[in-house]
This record gives structure tokens, C-alpha cells and sequence, in this order.
């Protein structure tokens, strides 16, 4: 295709971009020419990518239409490639932090998190019209009596058999162990009997994403096959830290195909429905993590963040979605599909539960709104209105003021994201492609992985040039401010039709309005977090997403529980709820 080449953008020097208000950079909207596919036409659409006539010309169609050989592959970058987006550690000396040793113990940093959360005692008998029960509720049931971990364990699984049955089929779990939940659960009354809890979160349930190595369950990305090829044959790092804590472990959770995917819609084993209406997605791909949270199956559940895939789902459910600072929880034991913009992330039902988590998970520590208006406002009428309210509402009562910046080459770099998750993700599977049935796959995982397979070394390359111009962007912007605000999606949970279960589908104007505000997290390794501030005019859930600077979580968290403290009294139940801590006598 030499002789087609596309002339590609010369980009100025860093130094030379104006990151002011008054800039002359202008917000590049996603330029998605693709139209809806699922059934057939998916179908149709992989055999002419994996055709060797026509999948050439049609790849390379592909990406000149959407701006991929304009921004990226053919572009001028005088800035070298940075591979890992692994930033300097720094004590940020943040306000209003207690700091404590890296080195020490899971259930004695939750216990340290437990200290800080019981200081603010902000939580104490809530008095809301719905209120979602929390790690603390779970402890302080078990310590009193009330109910024991066993008998919660009895109800969750008698909650999943309910929403797998055809009323439902809400598709939360892949694979669940009746056998080993109830054992972690009668080990963890059996501790609480002798008064001898290991952490807060002893007798807790929570589950994992189908990403994660935890035994006894293969890992299969949600595939059919990657388990055969890559047995799990130990716990993930952060799953080992869950269970020194006493963490009831209850199985792992649904997921689009490789991640490959922003609608959670497996063709495997089912599309994950969306607790606030059924008929919609729950988003991906940590689709199912997201869902069990939103419907009361678990205060907790890990994710694993490529593109959004822990934020984007959770702002769709309602819920909280936290992601580290790359680095920060360490990533042995999880399928390395996306190496340098995957991270293990948190969803949880609040901010407390997520800042227990993360002090669980969380390894040692490596040797207002910066935004253009219309950037932030590039989503649908109702998330502008609510995330704008949200907001007014801190400047309102803390007096927080935001800073008006320029972001430029947004644009660019979801395009050169895109190009490195794609690249890594078809780099770490291609030895067991090589032997795969094609038929194994789902239909648009097979788009994605002819998609990823067409990038070249020099392609990759610049998109490497482009994460380090905007490494040294947002490193300028957080001089002037202290963390970014925007919506945390384009736009709300979308629904889910027929065509689609089978085949799996390709939606890449919702796809791209999904991870429209998702990408600086991963490809630049920025922590971020997801508060629900807000419904749209069907009541589906809208998040705020605040991005910081690397290692600042404990920013991020006392900021996140500043807005959920705003937000909480006005969240609503969703349509399918389960309560675990129901009783008999309650």
C-alpha cells in the first residue's frame, strides 16, 4: 500500500502547544465511520478481514477513514517512543493524608483504612431512600451476630441461581463454585465465632473478573479456548492479598471477549444486563464486576482497567470505579492481553468500600477542572447537565474552584491507544492463535483480532511518541490543577437487542462515545475514579470521572467521597437488587 501512503500530521514540539483557555488547538471529535453490525453482517464482515484478497485493502481503507494513518502512523513526532507509562515515585505530601509504610501487611493497611474512615464517621446511620450496604456493614453484622458469612454466602447463591434463571438471565458470573464459597464462608464464621476475625473484610463477598488468575476457576477472558491454552495454576497477587484478609471469594464475573469491546455482550455466556433495566448493557468490559456491585451481590469486585473497562461500567451501573496509578497494585496473575495500559481496578458501591479494597490490594510503592468546554461537553444533553450540576455542587459547598485549560490532540491519542492495546493484546495471544479454530471465537473478536493483527512496528512506534507528548501535556496541566474533571462517558447504558447475543456486535460510534474520556487513565498511567452523581431522563446511571496526577489516589478518594457525599442521598435502587444481609426477623 506504499503507493497510497497518506500524508501524515507534523506535530510542533511540546514546549510550542498552548495549554491555556485561549488556545488555538481545537477539540478533534471522534471521526467513527462505521455503522452498526451484529448477526449476519458481523459474520460477513470477519470472513472479508480474514480473507487474504480482500482483508488487506479492506484494513487499509479502515484506518485512512478513521484519521488512524493522518494522526498516527504517518505522522511527524520529534518527541521519542515511551513504551511503559511507569512515572517516578513522588510523596505528593497531599492534604489531609495519613500516610503509612508500603511494606506492611493487607489486613493491617485495611485496618489503617478502616481507623481513617471510622475518624470521619460520616456514614453512621444513613437515613437515604436507598442505600447500597457496605464493607463496614458486612463487618459490623458478623461481629454482633446478626448474621453470620455462611448465611450470606446461602443467599448469594441463591440470589445467582435467581438471576440466571430465563426471567433474568443477567449473566453476572461465568464460573461460580458452590462448593469452595460456601467452604471460604463456614472457615470465615468459624473465625468470627473464636472473635477472631483476619481484617473488615473477613466473611466480605467479592468477586473477580474472568481476567484474573483465582483458583479453583480457569481464566478464560472470556473466551472459550484461553484457558486451555493458560491454565491458572495460582491466585493472582492482588487475589493472594484479598485472601489474607478473609475475603470470601465468589467466582468470576462475565466479560466482553478479551476485552476486545465496550458493551459486555459475550456471545459465550450471555450479555451482562444492566441492574437498572435489564434491556441495557452494563458496559465493558469488566461488565460483570460492574453489574454484581450495582445489583447487591457483592460490595466489591475486581476489575481490570485497558481502556475504561472498570470506570466506563460502573459510571453505567451506578456505581464506583476506581483505577490506580499504573503500578500501583501489582498485575502478576493477570492476563497480560494489554501490559502497559492494563491495570487491576476497584468497582465498588461507595467510596469507602473502594478505598478498603485498594488498601488491601495495593502493593509496595515503586523506587477543578483542567478541560475545554467542549471536550467536556461532547456527550448526550442529559450526563452535560448532570456532571455541570455535580460540579457547581462542589464549588457550592467546598468552595473548589476549577481552571479552564486546553487538552490538545485528544483525539490523537484515543487513535494511538487504540493502535498499543490492539498491538499488545494481538502480540500476547498470537502463539495460541496459531493453533486456535478460528470457530472458537466470537464473531467480533474476530473483527478486533484482524483489526489488531494489521498494525505495523512503525505505527506502534509513534503511537509510543504520541503517549509521550501527552505525558509531558498533563504533566504541565497538573502544575495549575489538582485533578481533571469530565464525564465519565458520552453517553448512558444503550440497549441491548437479539442480533447481537450470538455474534457479539460492532457499535463503534457508542464505542467510542463510551471511552471518549477513558483513555488519558490508561495510556498515560493516571489514576482515576468514577462517582455516580446522577441519572438520565430513563434513570440510568451517570459518573463524574476525576483523573489525577500519578500517586496521588489519596487525592482522588477524598475528593470522590466529597461528591458522593453531595450524590448519595438521591441514588435510586435498581431494577434488580438482591440484599444480602436480610434477615428473618428484618
Amino acid at each position: 500500500m506504499g503507493v497510497f501512503k497518506d500524508k501524515g500530521v507534523v506535530y510542533k514540539s511540546v514546549p510550542d502547544v498552548d495549554l491555556g483557555p485561549h488556545s488555538d488547538e481545537f477539540y478533534r471529535r471522534a471521526n467513527v465511520k462505521a455503522p452498526r453490525m451484529a448477526g449476519l453482517l458481523v459474520k460477513v464482515f470477519a470472513w472479508f478481514l480474514e480473507s487474504r484478497i480482500f482483508g488487506a485493502i479492506l484494513l487499509y481503507i479502515l484506518k485512512k477513514n478513521n484519521l488512524i494513518h493522518k494522526l498516527v502512523s504517518f505522522a511527524d513526532l520529534e518527541e521519542s517512543p515511551v513504551f511503559v507509562p511507569l512515572h517516578p515515585y513522588e510523596d505528593l505530601k497531599e492534604q489531609e493524608v495519613n500516610h503509612i509504610e508500603s511494606d506492611l501487611s493487607p489486613p493491617y493497611q485495611v485496618q489503617k483504612a478502616m481507623e481513617c474512615l471510622q475518624s470521619e464517621s460520616k456514614m453512621q446511620n444513613p437515613n437515604f431512600d436507598f442505600y447500597r450496604w457496605t464493607i463496614m456493614d458486612y463487618s459490623k453484622a458478623y461481629t454482633s451476630g446478626k448474621i453470620t458469612p455462611r448465611q450470606v454466602a446461602d443467599q448469594f447463591v441463591s440470589a445467582v441461581r435467581e438471576s440466571s434463571e430465563p426471567a433474568f438471565q443477567m449473566s453476572f458470573f461465568i464460573d461460580y463454585n458452590v462448593e469452595d464459597i460456601l467452604r471460604q464462608a463456614t472457615e470465615s464464621t468459624l473465625r468470627y465465632e473464636r472473635g477472631e476475625p483476619l481484617s473488615a473484610l473477613d466473611g466480605v463477598p467479592i468477586a473477580i473478573k474472568d481476567e484474573i488468575d483465582c483458583l479453583p476457576y480457569p481464566t478464560t477472558g472470556g473466551t472459550k479456548w484461553l484457558h486451555k491454552a493458560r491454565p491458572c495454576t495460582d491466585d493472582a497477587c492482588c487475589v493472594k492479598r484479598l485472601r489474607l484478609c478473609g475475603a470470601v471469594l465468589v467466582g468470576k464475573t462475565n466479560m466482553h471477549e478479551l476485552g476486545a469491546g465496550t458493551s459486555g455482550i459475550n456471545p459465550h455466556y450471555g450479555a451482562t444486563r444492566n441492574p437498572y433495566d435489564p434491556n441495557k448493557i452494563a458496559g465493558g468490559s469488566s461488565s460483570g464486576s460492574a453489574a454484581v456491585v450495582s445489583a447487591g451481590l457483592c460490595p466489591v469486585a475486581l476489575g481490570v482497567d485497558g481502556g475504561g473497562s472498570v470506570r466506563m461500567p460502573a459510571a453505567l451501573c451506578g456505581v464506583v470505579g476506581l483505577k490506580p496509578t499504573f503500578g500501583r497494585v501489582p498485575h502478576s496473575g493477570v492476563l497480560p492481553l494489554n501490559w502497559t495500559v492494563g491495570m487491576v481496578g476497584i468497582l465498588a458501591g461507595t467510596v469507602e468500600d473502594a478505598f478498603i479494597v485498594y488498601a488491601a490490594v495495593s502493593g509496595q510503592s515503586p523506587s477543578h477542572q483542567p478541560t475545554t468546554v467542549s471536550w467536556f461537553n461532547d456527550c448526550t444533553d442529559d450526563i452535560k447537565a448532570c456532571c455541570s450540576h455535580a460540579l457547581d455542587q462542589l464549588h457550592k459547598h467546598y468552595g473548589w474552584e476549577t481552571v479552564a485549560v486546553t487538552i490538545p490532540e485528544i483525539e490523537v491519542m484515543r487513535l494511538a491507544h487504540y493502535l498499543t492495546i490492539g498491538s499488545e493484546c494481538s502480540t500476547a495471544i498470537a502463539c495460541h492463535l496459531e493453533k486456535l479454530n478460528m470457530e472458537e471465537l466470537g464473531w467480533d473478536a474476530r473483527v478486533a483480532l484482524s483489526v489488531y493483527g494489521a498494525f505495523n512496528s512503525r505505527e506502534y512506534l509513534n503511537a509510543q511518541k504520541v503517549r509521550n507528548r501527552q505525558m509531558q501535556f498533563h504533566k504541565i496541566i497538573f502544575e495549575k490543577a489538582d485533578v481533571i474533571v469530565t464525564p465519565t462517558t458520552g453517553v448512558t447504558a444503550y440497549s441491548i437487542y437479539d442480533d447481537a447475543l450470538k455474534t457479539g456486535e460492532l457499535d463503534y460510534i457508542n464505542g467510542a462515545a463510551l471511552v471518549r474520556y477513558q483513555i488519558a487513565g490508561n495510556f498515560l498511567g493516571l489514576p482515576a475514579v468514577t462517582v455516580p452523581v446522577g441519572y438520565d431522563k430513563l434513570g440510568l446511571p451517570i459518573g463524574l470521572q476525576f483523573i489525577g496526577r500519578p500517586w496521588s489516589e489519596a487525592t482522588l478518594i477524598h475528593i470522590a467521597f466529597a461528591m458522593q457525599a453531595l450524590c448519595i442521598s438521591d441514588y435510586k435502587k435498581p431494577k434488580v437488587f438482591y440484599d444480602l444481609l436480610k434477615t428473618d426477623s428484618s
